[in-house]
Parts: structure tokens; sequence; C-alpha cells
């Protein structure tokens, strides 16, 4: 019997439809990233409005503005409800700024000039390896935000609103009894951890990140009133990290290279107390053609700070090489895993 296999791979639509949809895929990011910039869903937050309210209010060309939502609108991303009349979707909502899971600062910095000048080096990355980042701007990623601030802040924004979004899913899918100290490396001003502290009242935390990213911490930790539970702790990983029963780093390790990684997990197995745990909040990538999250994300590693999205086979590798062992990897809600190791016997 002939075999149905390559029918049944062929795309809803022409090959040539297909390849054209990605390839203006860029044109789509920054009509996203305009309409995040000019708080179009906010606006559409109560009601539908017209495109002359809408350009009024950003001050705005009504015909240009027009035309971006209208190629939005033709992807489900606001929908004209009447002629130049426009109103938010489902798929639009999270454009908004006071959003549950807002994604507006995250699709702001895709759509920033200065982060777009980094793919437009990609083949530099994909001949050497190494990441355009530099090559772009001349400075690497971490070296480049300190002297940009306002660049910085964006940054910043863009991962504040993931790690909302991240971390109620790490919290429902990850039982934390039995740990008496947690730290959290390189938390930034600890939003993940004091959700974790909020869900486990009799767990106690360390927040270790940067100087000028600790001096930021106090004031969240306050409003989240964990703070008389939680120790700042100001430092560079790749020197040293405090003690801790067990250490959680949400989107550290995905960051650096595999020596660099290995070095981050070295100082945390010898900072650690007994046994202990380190759990790693990161995607898995799936291996085969299975679509995900984590193999565009590994692209943007690739490009920005020279690190990797990776697999649970090379996680268990990088693992072993710092003296831990794999143990579980648990899912959650998101599309972020929590990788558990534990010290090898």
């Amino acid at each position: 019997m002939q075999s149905n296999t390559a029918t049944e791979m062929q795309p809803a639509a022409p090959p040539e439809v297909v390849l054209t949809q990605i390839a203006f895929g860029a044109l789509m990011t920054q009509a996203l990233a305009v309409t995040a910039e000019l708080k179009i869903a906010d606006l559409l937050a109560e009601k539908s409005r017209s495109i002359a309210e809408l350009a009024a209010a950003t001050s705005t060309n009504e015909r240009a503005l027009y035309r971006v939502l209208r190629s939005l609108a033709s992807v489900g991303i606001f929908t004209e409800t009447e002629p130049q009349v426009f109103a938010n979707t489902s798929y639009s909502e999270p454009l908004r700024s006071d959003a549950p899971n807002s994604m507006r600062n995250g699709v702001i910095f895709m759509g920033a000039d200065w982060h777009w000048k980094v793919w437009g080096e990609a083949l530099y990355s994909v001949k050497t390896g190494k990441p355009a980042w530099g090559y772009a701007h001349g400075k690497e990623v971490f070296d480049y935000f300190p002297e940009h601030p306002d660049h910085a802040a964006i940054f910043n924004n863009a991962m504040t609103d993931m790690s909302m979004g991240i971390a109620p899913a790490v919290v429902d899918a990850y039982d934390f009894s039995g740990i008496e100290t947690l730290a959290d490396i390189a938390g930034g001003h600890g939003y993940m951890l004091a959700q974790i502290l909020k869900a486990n009242r009799e767990l106690k935390g360390v927040l270790f990140d940067m100087p000028q990213v600790i001096e930021g911490a106090p004031a969240l930790l306050e409003k989240e009133a964990v703070t008389n539970r939680v120790e700042t702790v100001a430092g560079d990983f790749f020197a040293s990290v405090p003690s801790a029963d067990a250490y959680i780093m949400k989107h550290i390790i995905h960051d650096w290279d595999d020596e660099r990684s290995v070095a981050i997990l070295k100082n945390i197995h010898t900072a650690m107390n007994g046994e202990g745990k380190v759990l790693i909040v990161e995607t898995v990538v799936p291996e085969g053609n299975e679509p995900h999250y984590s193999k565009l994300l590994d692209l943007e590693m690739l490009v920005s700070p020279g690190g990797a999205e990776r697999t649970a086979a090379e996680y268990r590798e990088l693992l072993s090489r710092a003296g831990f062992e794999l143990t579980r990897i648990v899912p959650t809600k998101s599309p972020f895993s929590v990788i558990e190791a534990v010290k090898s016997n």
C-alpha cells in the first residue's frame, strides 16, 4: 500500500504562501511594537473607537495608523467592527499595560531599534557561533545595558512582565516543602521569590543579584509583604554565591555558554548546605521537528547574550560537569519547566 506520509505533510497553503507569511513576520513584529508603544490596546479597553479618535489620542497620522491596525486585525489582533472602527480581541488584550499577563513591554523590547539592529546581524552569529550583539553595538549585551539605562529599563520591564507570567506557574507546579532557605540567584527585584515565599510560609529566602539591581529590591519585597523573610545579598555569581539549602535560577543559565554556565553551577555546588537542590527554570527543547517556543527563544539567545536553550540531555550533561545529577524535569502550565538537580554521589 502506498504511504500517505508525503501527502499528509503538505502544508495547508502553497509553500510560497507559507514562506511569504514567515518572511513578512518581521513586519508584523514592528506593527505590534508600534501599537504597544502607542498603548492602543489600553485605549480600546473599555469600548471600540474610531481611527480618528485613536489617532487624536496618540498624535499619529490617521491613515498610517489605520493601515497598521488593519494589518494586525487580519490576523486576529484587534478587529475592525465597522469601517475604520476598532476593538480589542482576546489576542490584543495581552497588549494592555494592565493585563494580568501583559506582554506589552516584551513586544516593545522585541521591536526596539537597538534590538532590531542585532537581528540584522544574525548571519554573523551563524558564521561564527558568537553573539551578534557585540558585533552590532561594540559591546556585549550585559556591558551594553549599564551604558544605556533607557534601553536597560525597557529590557528589565520586559523581564518583569515575563516573571509575572511564569512565577504563578512555577509555584503551582513545584513542591517547595522541606526547603528551609531558598536562594534566588540573579533574582532581580525578587518577584518570583516573593511568590514562592507567600505560598510557603515556613520558607526563608535569599535574594542575590548585582548591587545596582539589589538596590531596587526593597520596594517590591515590602509591597509583597515578605521583607522580614528575605535576606538581600549583592555580588557576582561568577565569583561566589551565598549559602542556602536550595537554589533557584530563572532565565539565567540560558544566557550563558556551557563554560560560564558550569562556572555558575560550580559556585552553587560549593556554597550549598548539605545535599541541597538546584532548580533551573528554563524552557526544555523537545527533540525532533515539534514546534516549540524554546526553538525561537534559542535564536534570541544565539544572537544576543550568546547562550542557548537546551534539551533534557544537554541539561543532564551540563549539570554533571558541575557535580550535579539531574533528578527530574517538572513541566508547568507555561512553556517553562523546573529542572531539578542534586549533588552527585
